[in-house]
C-alpha cells in the first residue's frame, strides 16, 4: 500500500523551540523519519511527502531516510503551502489509484494504531480514520484536537476543532481512498476554506467516513513544545523497535 506524509504547514506553535517541525528530533530520530519507518513497519512500500515550508531542508533529508527504512520516499511539493491541509492531501496522493494510508508529519503513532486501519475495512468508495475515545487523556490538547461524533454504526456524524457535542478525537490517521481528494475538492467549489476535515465532512454527510477505535494503542500529536516534552519521555516504551535499545537524549 502507498501512504502519504503531510509535511507542508508551517509549525507555528513549535517555531520557536523548533524552527522546521518535521525535521524535530526526538532521540536522534526526526518526527518525519519516524513516521515513514513506522508505515514501513507495517507493509507500506512507497511512501509520498507533501512538502512546503522548509521544503528545500526536508528534500534534501528524503533519500537518507528512505535508505534507512528500505522504502521509496517521493517528495511532492505543495504550491501554496499558506493553504489549508486538505491542499496538501490534494498535491500529494494526486496519482493514488487506491487506498492509501495518510498521516501527519507531527504526529506519532505507534504501530498498532496502523495496523487498526491495515486489519479493519477498506475505505471503499470513502475514508476510514482512526479515533480516541480517551478524550480527555493528557496526551490530547483540547485547544488544538480535532474532535468526531460518531454514530451507533461508528460512522462520522461530524467532525471538527469546534464540534459539540463529540465522543472522540480524530488521531490523524486515514485509511484513505480517491473519494477523499474528490470530497476536498467538492467542499472547496462549495466555497469551502479546503482543510481535510471539511473533506472529511463531506464524506460523512453523505455516509462514507468510517471509522476505527484505536483502543489503547499510544499516539501523540507533536504541536507545541509541552508536546514535544511528553513525546519525548514516552516514545521509548511505545516505540520500542525504534528507540528501546538506543540512549535517550534530549537536544
Amino acid at each position: 500500500m502507498d501512504a502519504l506524509i503531510l509535511a507542508a504547514g508551517f509549525g507555528s506553535r513549535l517555531r520557536d523551540v523548533e524552527p522546521c517541525k518535521p525535521l524535530t528530533q526526538l532521540h536522534g530520530l526526526s518526527l518525519l523519519e519516524i513516521a515513514i519507518r513506522q508505515l514501513a513497519s507495517v507493509g507500506v512500500t512507497c511512501v509520498a511527502v507533501a512538502t512546503g515550508h522548509e521544503a528545500g531542508a526536508l528534500e534534501a533529508a528524503l533519500p537518507g531516510m528512505a535508505e534507512r527504512a528500505g522504502v521509496v520516499v517521493e517528495a511532492r511539493r505543495v504550491a501554496d503551502y499558506s493553504q489549508p491541509n486538505g491542499y496538501s492531501v490534494l498535491a500529494g496522493a494526486a496519482d493514488f489509484a487506491g487506498d492509501f494510508l495518510l498521516v501527519m508529519a507531527d504526529h506519532v503513532f505507534s504501530r498498532p494504531v496502523l495496523r487498526a486501519l491495515l486489519d479493519g475495512p477498506p475505505a471503499g468508495n470513502g475514508t476510514v480514520l482512526a479515533i480516541d475515545r480517551r478524550v480527555t487523556s493528557p496526551l490530547v490538547d483540547p485547544d488544538d484536537a480535532t474532535w468526531v461524533q460518531t454514530g451507533e454504526d461508528g460512522r462520522i456524524l461530524h467532525i471538527g476543532k469546534t464540534i459539540r457535542p463529540y465522543d472522540a478525537v480524530d488521531c490523524g490517521a486515514f485509511r484513505a481512498s480517491p473519494a477523499l481528494l474528490e470530497a476536498i475538492r467538492a467542499a472547496i467549489q462549495d466555497g469551502a476554506a479546503g482543510s481535510l476535515s471539511e473533506g472529511m465532512q463531506r464524506l460523512a454527510d453523505e455516509g462514507r467516513a468510517q471509522t476505527v477505535d484505536i483502543g489503547e494503542a499510544w499516539w501523540i500529536d507533536v504541536d507545541d513544545a509541552h508536546m514535544l516534552d511528553l513525546a519525548r519521555a514516552q516514545v521509548a516504551q511505545h516505540l520500542p523497535d525504534l528507540f528501546g535499545t538506543a540512549q535517550l537524549v534530549t537536544p
